[in-house]
This record gives structure tokens, C-alpha cells and sequence, in this order.
């Protein structure tokens, strides 16, 4: 079994291509929640839902956001009627929402809540949130705090990004589900994502990085040099101290890596990574660089 660490959109395009080599059922998804919301009640979970839908086969793979197909009925007349909400959201992706909050105010964990949906859904992957504490992260923009999801989706592209600042007062702890999916997987993947607002609050969670200390873990860098990265993208990595740059994902990570993956085309140096094309423009690269991670895998786990 292969769990990976899921967050933004990259993550899920090399998700995408691995399900080409390898059944459903060995594959976990453990998702972030930093970018976690309540929106018009309903239960807002962006990289869990995108994790649910991508194997569901309905994930919109042009935006890697959302239901493909959907529309914004609702999203639309709320003005109308005085209503109001930071980014759109589509009518099927909101019935998603409004079922997980309901599951959730029954007393249901975050961990059951998924669970629920992707039975109902009938998908053969497992899909779990890293935690069911409140691990959500704002923006401060130095004239207020912004949800991670509405910065990353409404804010302007220039929106001053001074801290990320944690909800709850000290980190939460993965659950059980996900330590045991770790400690039964023969392999960890960190797919190509911001690692400061995606893989970070994985990471921070309590017992994580002593759980990944004991597995074979591959991260990939989603910099690939060449091109200026997002500015939202960068943003987000200079508050956490750190240059969106390859080098700088490997320090954020620590020695829990073992294999760091780079592009081929990036021209900053990271002693003993290994070179590959990272881009995910298409199935059949994510698809190859699936073959190419695997491969290693293999090659290093008996």
C-alpha cells in the first residue's frame, strides 16, 4: 500500500496517474485539513473533497477544484435574497458540504464523516483527514486574518501575507486511522505541493513526523525552476521563512525524506536528489512519474 500526503492540486495529478499502476485499494490519502471552513453551513474541506471526487470520477481536472460539470445556482442568488460568500462553490460540491456537516453535528468524527461519503460514493481508496481536531490556518494580512482557502481562491494576488497563524492553540494529533495506514504502508509519498499551506500542517501535527521517521518516504518539489512560481504560492512559503524553492522544501521537510525528487529542469542544486520530470500537464506524465516513484519504491522496500 502507498499513502500520500494530500494537499493543493499537484498532489492529486500524481494521485491520478498512480491509479494507472496500482489498484484503488492500495492507495490511502491522508488530507489536509488547514484550509478546512464553515461556509452557508456547510461543511467546507477542499483537499478532502478533492481527494473524494477525483475518485469518484468527477473531480474537475481543468481547475483541480470542484465537480466537473456543476453548477453555481445557489451561489448565484444568494445575493438576491441577502445572502453572501467568499468564492463560488457548486451546487453538487455544496451538497457534499451540507451532508458532511450534517454527519458532523450528529457527532460523527471527521474520520467517520469521510468514511460515510466515500462508501456512499462507492470508492475503493481510503481517504482520511490527517486529523478530526481543528487544524485550520489563517492569513494575516496585517488588516486581518483571511481562512487559507479564501486567501488562496478570493484574496488578490498581491494581498500582503505576513504569518500563518494555526487556529488552535497547540497542533493537533493525527488520528489513529492514519497512524495505522502509515505504519501498514510500504511507502510514503509528499506529492508536488505548497509546502508551506498543504504539507506543513500535515507534518506539524502531533506524531507525525515520529511516524514517518520509521517509513521509506519519497517528497517531491513542487518548484521546478525556469518559471516564477505562483505569487500566492510564494507568499505563502516566505511566512514560513523559506524562498519557494527545491532547497527550501527540503529543510522545511527535515530528514524525514529519504528520496527528494526534483525536475530536471530546476537549476537550484539539492545534493543526492533525483531528477525527474515533475510536470503534471497531463495524465500520462503524472502516469510516468508514477512509474518512475514506484520504481524506486521497489527498488528500496522489500
Amino acid at each position: 500500500m502507498i499513502t500520500f500526503l494530500s494537499g493543493g492540486t499537484g498532489t492529486p495529478a500524481l494521485i491520478r496517474g498512480t491509479r494507472q499502476i496500482l489498484y484503488d485499494s492500495d492507495i490511502t490519502v491522508v488530507a489536509n485539513t488547514a484550509g478546512d471552513t464553515w461556509i452557508s453551513g456547510g461543511h467546507c474541506a477542499p483537499d478532502i473533497d478533492t481527494a473524494i471526487f477525483l475518485f469518484a470520477g468527477i473531480l474537475d481536472t481543468a481547475r483541480w477544484w470542484g465537480i466537473k460539470g456543476d453548477t453555481c445556482t445557489t451561489h448565484n442568488y444568494l445575493p438576491k435574497v441577502a445572502g453572501d460568500e467568499p468564492f463560488p462553490i457548486g451546487d453538487r460540491a455544496r451538497a457534499v458540504q451540507i451532508a458532511r456537516a450534517a454527519l458532523l453535528r450528529r457527532g460523527l468524527t471527521l474520520t467517520e464523516a469521510v468514511a460515510a461519503q466515500c462508501r456512499s460514493l462507492r470508492i475503493g481508496a481510503t481517504i482520511l483527514p490527517v486529523t478530526d481536531e481543528d487544524a485550520a490556518l489563517f492569513v494575516d494580512t496585517g488588516t486581518g486574518r483571511l481562512p487559507l482557502i479564501e486567501y488562496r481562491i478570493a484574496a488578490d494576488a498581491d494581498t500582503e501575507v505576513r504569518e500563518l497563524v494555526r487556529a488552535a492553540p497547540r497542533p493537533p494529533a493525527v488520528t489513529e486511522e492514519v497512524r495505522a495506514a502509515i505504519e501498514a504502508s510500504d511507502a510514503v509519498v509528499i506529492g508536488p505541493a505548497n509546502p508551506a499551506a498543504d504539507i506543513l500542517p500535515i507534518l506539524d501535527c502531533a506524531g507525525m513526523r515520529r511516524l514517518l521517521s520509521d517509513t521509506f518516504v519519497v517528497a517531491v518539489s513542487p518548484f521546478r525552476g525556469g518559471a516564477a512560481p505562483d505569487p500566492k504560492d510564494a507568499a505563502l512559503m516566505y511566512a514560513v521563512g523559506e524562498p519557494p524553492t527545491s532547497p527550501a522544501v527540503l529543510r522545511l521537510y527535515g530528514d524525514i525524506v529519504d528520496v527528494f525528487v526534483q525536475d530536471i529542469h530546476d537549476p537550484d542544486d539539492v545534493e543526492g536528489s533525483l531528477r525527474l520530470e515533475t510536470r503534471l500537464l497531463h495524465e500520462r506524465q503524472a502516469e510516468s512519474l508514477a512509474w518512475d516513484i514506484m520504481a524506486v519504491i521497489r527498488h528500496a522496500v522489500p
